[in-house]
């Protein structure tokens, strides 16, 4: 679907760890979910990493903010630490302590994570955890009847939030992961071809983009995004 290719690690147990590469550069990552995790009822889920300078610190200041810790701090072999998160609004996401591995090797470009949101139940709690916990500051976009912010670590923008709303159903609060694409429509054809299945048809986002929301053959989430100006 995104033209990546797979680079097979194997972890012990029969289980393998998965690098997603574009073009040798990592894009992300696939395992198995450990029975522990199937255990809590998660679905198949794309997770979002924050880059922190230690885990441990994130972690603690997280709690103190209301968070909860789904996982406490931990090595993964000598490549790097994190913890699992939950924030006050249901949101989970990880931190990552970059050892020997930083994380995504490429951003921005097609095939690649091009941006990252969070859907919250409740945007005030969401910005003061955030904004709290990380070096980020919140800057508010009007767009109609509603308000998206968006939120920055100095000029770069670092992702995305917008208030759930009763018209959306009831959805969990979650980060949504984007992928940047040539062809919004052509990229959800290809999907449903080969098994995914479309939440939300390619919808236009004036001065931004075109974009669709996917769930792939086992049920995760992720979306699609024809930027506008993005060859």
């Amino acid at each position: 679907l995104l033209g990546w290719d797979c680079a097979d690690q194997d972890i012990g147990g029969g289980e393998f760890y998965t690098m997603l590469m574009l073009n040798g550069r990592g894009v992300g990552a696939l395992y198995t979910m450990r029975k522990e995790e199937r255990a809590t009822g998660a679905p198949p889920h794309w997770n979002s990493y924050v880059a922190v300078a230690s885990a441990d610190q994130a972690a603690a200041k997280a709690k103190e903010l209301g968070g909860t810790i789904l996982a406490e701090p931990f090595d993964v072999m000598d490549v790097g630490r994190m913890a699992i998160i939950q924030d006050p609004t249901g949101a989970v996401f990880c931190v990552w302590q970059a050892m020997k591995h930083t994380g995504a090797g490429v951003l921005g470009e097609i095939g690649a994570l091009c941006w990252t949101e969070l859907m919250t139940s409740d945007a005030n709690k969401a910005q003061a955890f955030y904004t709290g916990l990380f070096d980020w500051k919140a800057e508010a976009m009007p767009m109609g009847p509603m308000t998206y912010t968006i939120y920055k670590r100095g000029d770069a923008q670092a992702g995305g939030m917008m208030q759930i709303t009763k018209e959306m159903g009831p959805i969990p609060s979650h980060w949504m992961v984007y992928f940047a694409v040539t062809d919004c429509d052509g990229t959800v054809a290809k999907a449903e071809s080969i098994g995914g299945r479309t939440t939300m048809p390619p919808t236009d986002i004036p001065n931004i983009g075109r974009f669709a929301i996917l769930q792939d053959p086992q049920g995760a989430h992720f979306a699609v995004i024809k930027l506008s100006g993005m060859a």
